[in-house]
C-alpha cells in the first residue's frame, strides 16, 4: 500500500485521497490529472499510464459534483435493452461498467419493453432527468426508427451496438455476424456432417436475419441444402430453443449437428438432447455463439462462435465518451472449439473400422 493511500485528516479520522494525492504519486501537475480524468486529448501514454496506475493505487475517486458542475458532464452513461438472452446481456453490462469505472463514468442501465410505443419518450425522459452524457443501445432498440428520432431530436449523443437498419445514421460497434455464421457451417461440414438444422433467432434483431444467412450461404457453398423442417425458431431464448430442439430431435431424419444462433439456444438443445437420450457429440454435434458464460459451464462445454461482447460494450462506451477515434468499429471473431462437436457418427465408425 502507498503512503498516499489515505492521508489524515483532522483529529484523527482517514480521508479519502485527493487530485492532490494523484498528482503527487504521479509526478504530474493537478491540471494534468485532471486531463486525464476527463479523457482529454494531448496527453502522452506514459504520463496517462502513471496517473490511471496513481488512481488505482490510492483508489481515488473524483467527486461527480465537482466535476459536473466545472464540466457541464453528469458522468452518467444509460444503457437500454430488451434482450430474451440473460448470459447476453450480463456481458453488454459487464463490459460497459467496467470500462466506465476505469474512465471515471458510472452506469445507469435501464430494462425495457422492445415494443414499447411510449420508448422513445421514455428514453429521452430518462436521459433528461439524469443529464445522461449519453445512451448506448443494444439489439433490438438499436432499429427502432421512431427511438433514433427522438434522441437525435433531443440532442442526446447516442452509440449503438450491432444495429441492423441504417447503420450510417449514428455512430456504431459491432462484429461481422454473417462471416461467424458461415465459419460455424464449415466447422460442422468439415466433421463430415450434411444434415445439417439450424434454430433461428429472435427476427426482430438483425443478427437473427444475418447469422441465418451466412449459415445457409455456406451450406449451399459446400453444396448442401437444409431441409425446410431442419430450420427451427427459437428467439434467442432457452425455452424457445428447448422447444425447437426438441422438435427437430423427434424427426425420422433428424440432424446430425445442429448450429443454434445463440449459446443460451445451443444449451437449450444440448439439454432436450439429454431428454432424448442422445448424447451429445456422439449422436448430436451442437454448435452456439456468443461464448457467454454459459458455454463454459454446461457439459459438454460448447463449441460456439466467441462474439467479443464485452469488449463491443466497452469500445460503446469509448465512442461515448469521445475516447480514440470516432466511426463505427468492428470486432473480430473466433471458432471456440470444445466437446460439443465432432466427427459424425458414420465418419468415426469408418476410422475405427480402417486398419
Amino acid at each position: 500500500m502507498t503512503d498516499y493511500q489515505h492521508a489524515e485528516a483532522p483529529h484523527g479520522s482517514v480521508r479519502p485521497a485527493t487530485i492532490f494525492d494523484v498528482a503527487r504519486l504521479a509526478g504530474v501537475s493537478t491540471k494534468t490529472v485532471s486531463r486525464v480524468l476527463n479523457n482529454e486529448a494531448r496527453v502522452a501514454e506514459d504520463t496517462l499510464a502513471r496517473v490511471r496506475a496513481a488512481v488505482a493505487d490510492l483508489d481515488y475517486r473524483p467527486n461527480p459534483n465537482a466535476r459536473s458542475l466545472a464540466g457541464r458532464r453528469s458522468y452518467l452513461i444509460g444503457l437500454f435493452y430488451d434482450n430474451p438472452s440473460s448470459n447476453y446481456m450480463a456481458d453488454i453490462k459487464a463490459g460497459a461498467i467496467r470500462r466506465c469505472q476505469e474512465r471515471g463514468y458510472h452506469l445507469l442501465t435501464e430494462p425495457c419493453e422492445a415494443t414499447d410505443p411510449g420508448l422513445p419518450r421514455l428514453m429521452v425522459g430518462v436521459a433528461t432527468r439524469f443529464r445522461l452524457d449519453g445512451l448506448i443501445l443494444t439489439p433490438p432498440l438499436v432499429d427502432r426508427a421512431d427511438v433514433l428520432d427522438a434522441v437525435a431530436l433531443a440532442g442526446v449523443p447516442l452509440i449503438r451496438i450491432a444495429p441492423r437498419i441504417d447503420p450510417g445514421r449514428t455512430q456504431h460497434v459491432h462484429m461481422d455476424d454473417e462471416a461467424a455464421a458461415r465459419l460455424a457451417a464449415d466447422h460442422l461440414v468439415a466433421l463430415g456432417h450434411r444434415r445439417l438444422g439450424m434454430i433461428l433467432g429472435h427476427p426482430d434483431h438483425g443478427a437473427a436475419e444475418l447469422r441465418q444467412r451466412g449459415f445457409l450461404a455456406a451450406c449451399a457453398a459446400h453444396g448442401i441444402t437444409p431441409a425446410p423442417a431442419h430450420i427451427m425458431q427459437g428467439d434467442f431464448s432457452f425455452p424457445g430453443g428447448f422447444a425447437a430442439a426438441e422438435t427437430l430431435l423427434a424427426l425420422p431424419d433428424r440432424p446430425t449437428a445442429i448450429f443454434a444462433c445463440n449459446d443460451d439456444m445451443a444449451a437449450a438443445t444440448v439439454a432436450a438432447a439429454n431428454k432424448h437420450g442422445l448424447q451429445v457429440p456422439r449422436d448430436l454435434s451442437v454448435v452456439g455463439f456468443d461464448d457467454s458464460p454459459i458455454a463454459r459451464v454446461i457439459w459438454p462445454p460448447l463449441t460456439t462462435i466467441r462474439q467479443p461482447t464485452m469488449e463491443m460494450a466497452a469500445a460503446a462506451v469509448d465512442l461515448l465518451i469521445g475516447e480514440g477515434e470516432a466511426g463505427p468499429r468492428q470486432l473480430a471473431f473466433e471458432l471456440i472449439r470444445r466437446q460439443s462437436t465432432a466427427p459424425v457418427m458414420a465418419l468415426r465408425q469408418g476410422r475405427a473400422a480402417a486398419p
